[in-house]
């Protein structure tokens, strides 16, 4: 895999019985960089971060991140995983939650304040979790993925359910992460999202009809929006037209030369 990638994935495809999940993805995804996962619900995002994280059973291709095989013991302490839902102990308050996690990954204690901070939890450091809103708990779950400082995160609707300004304080984490050497896949269906992101991967019914840089999507479809862009593309693709027939492989290579 190339030093500039992160995550490197070939003719990657998923079945659930009689259903093909995703359907031969070919991607890469560049180091240090916000990339931005989008597309409604059902057209394979989570099953996609899953199979980077290495806890889908995949039928073929390849999942190759950071270097090593998608899910090698060796890539443990180096990823965080953020799901949809909260992943978190309800009877520990928020400080004892990441206490214990930051004990688990062999975290320093002082990362705990850190990521409190990082994450805008202060003010319930000492609740119980358990009676923490669903955005506050979501907020647990990525704070307890920032431990340790992993190489690379992986961000399932981090911002479903939060208020705009969280919303926008996260995104700015996100990338002062990026700009500190972390690199980000951050799943959304939220296409208001895709102008925060670096690089865009637009999913649509298992495959990535689009791998641009946000700009560059726009001017490709000649829109104004992300949303405007997925249909565009989605027409074009129906109609087989010259974006049906460049595929994503097109986007991939203009964003990752950018991206260099």
């Amino acid at each position: 895999m190339g030093a500039e990638l992160a995550i490197e994935i070939e003719d990657l495809r998923v079945r659930r019985g009689k259903s093909e999940v995703l359907r031969g993805l070919t991607v890469g995804v560049p180091r240090g960089k916000v990339v931005g996962l989008l597309g409604p619900s059902g057209s394979g995002k989570t099953t996609l971060l899953r199979c980077i994280v290495g806890v889908q059973r995949i039928t073929s291709g390849t999942v190759t991140v950071l270097g090593a095989p998608a899910g090698a013991a060796s890539l443990r302490r180096r990823i965080g995983y953020v799901t949809q839902s909260a992943s978190v102990y309800d009877d520990l308050t928020v400080r004892e939650n990441l206490g214990y996690f930051a004990h688990v990954l062999g975290a320093p204690a002082s990362d705990v304040a850190r990521v409190i901070g990082e994450t805008g939890l202060g003010d319930q450091a000492t609740q119980l979790t358990s009676s923490l809103s669903g955005g506050q708990r979501g907020r647990v779950s990525l704070a307890a993925a920032l431990l340790g400082a992993p190489e690379l995160l992986v961000l399932d609707e981090p911002t479903a359910g939060l208020d705009p300004v969280l919303r926008t304080e996260l995104w700015a984490l996100f990338h002062r992460l990026a700009d500190a050497g972390t690199s980000l896949v951050v799943s959304s269906h939220v296409m208001d999202e895709a102008a925060r992101c670096d690089r865009l991967l637009l999913m649509r019914d298992g495959e990535v009809i689009a791998d641009d840089t946000p700009s560059g999507l726009l001017a490709a479809t000649g829109t104004r929006d992300a949303e405007a862009a997925f249909l565009a593309v989605i027409r074009a693709r129906e109609a087989g037209g010259d974006a049906a027939r460049q595929g994503p492989h097109h986007g991939r290579h203009t964003a990752e030369g950018r991206a260099r």
